[in-house]
Order: structure tokens, then sequence, then C-alpha cells
């Protein structure tokens, strides 16, 4: 996979621009899904040109986690979920990039709560192009799920019937734009 598969993306090194990305989850909270955000992160890409040689990280500040209901963030920034004072960060590190079928992958691994396990973003490449304040600009979507429990965060609450407070799976879904340094 050479970076000619994706026009106008260039060797170097590309920051992501926090003010121009999104990084959301969406956990089935009762009965509907709750979405929520991180609203501080920072991350580099490093664009190889063989793009299976490119790298990417990341870290989350969880202290800014906003599901739009104050006391509910409150709650998961406590030791119940993610432990914010104990562990305030949340990183991401890529292990390989690849390639199947004209889909994009990006592996990594995951650090919550003191815990790293792999996981695969799905990634959409959407292009480059130059900003109004003279710089060049690539974006991409990606998409993940995973099982919070594989991060040691276990709290719930049981409710009639066999179900739960809340459910086991959480979609990831990141819109990045990265500046060209």
């Amino acid at each position: 996979m050479s970076i000619a598969t994706a026009p106008g993306l260039t060797a170097g090194t590309w920051n992501i621009d926090p003010a121009h990305s999104e990084v959301t989850f969406v956990i089935r909270h009762l009965m509907s899904k709750v979405r929520g955000s991180f609203t501080e992160f920072s991350g580099t890409v490093q664009i190889a040109e063989d793009l299976a040689a490119s790298t990417a990280t990341a870290e989350i500040s969880m202290a800014s986690i906003d599901t739009r209901h104050a006391d509910r963030d409150a709650h998961v920034r406590t030791s119940d979920v993610l432990d914010v004072e104990n562990h305030p960060t949340m990183t991401f590190a890529t292990t390989g990039v690849r390639s199947e079928g004209g889909d994009h992958y990006l592996d990594g691994e995951l650090t919550i709560k003191g815990v790293t396990r792999p996981v695969t973003l799905e990634v959409e490449y959407n292009g480059v192009g130059e900003d109004p304040w003279g710089g060049t600009r690539a974006g991409f979507s990606a998409s993940t799920s995973i099982n919070r429990k594989d991060w040691g965060i276990e709290f719930n609450i049981p409710l009639a019937g066999d179900k739960a407070l809340l459910s086991d799976k959480v979609d990831i879904q990141l819109e990045v734009q990265a500046v060209r340094a």
C-alpha cells in the first residue's frame, strides 16, 4: 500500500487539530443510547511513503468527558467508572496499518485505566485540502467497538428482567483533521 492510494497525502508529520476534530462514543444506557465526547485531546500522525509504515498516537483527557449531563459526567469520572483521579488519560498508539479488500485498518493499543489492550479502527481517508490559514489539512474518519469490561470498567446496576443500566459494548467514532507540520 503506497501513498499513491491516498491522493494529496504527503509523507511527514500531521498534528491533530482538536478544534476541528471529535472523539465521540455511544453506549446503551437504560433503554436508549447515550452519546458523549471527550473535548480535550491531542495526537500526531506520522505518514510514511509506504502507508503501512505510518504511525499515529493520541492522548485523551478523561476529565473532559461530556455526555450533556453534569451529574452523570461527575459520576463517570469517579473510581466507579473511569477513575480519572488515578488515570487521567486514555492513550492510543498504532501497531500497524493495513488494507483489506479496499478497506483500511489501523491496529493499535488502547490504554484505559492503566489497562492496555489491542484494538482495530476502521479508517476512511477523507482527502487533503488547503485551509484559510495557509495550512494543509487531511481528514480521516475512524470507528471501532470495545467491551468496556476488557479495560476493567465494571460498574453497572442490575435492572428487572435480566437487564442492566449500561451495555458492555461502547462504540467509538473519530472525526480527525490533521494539519501538516
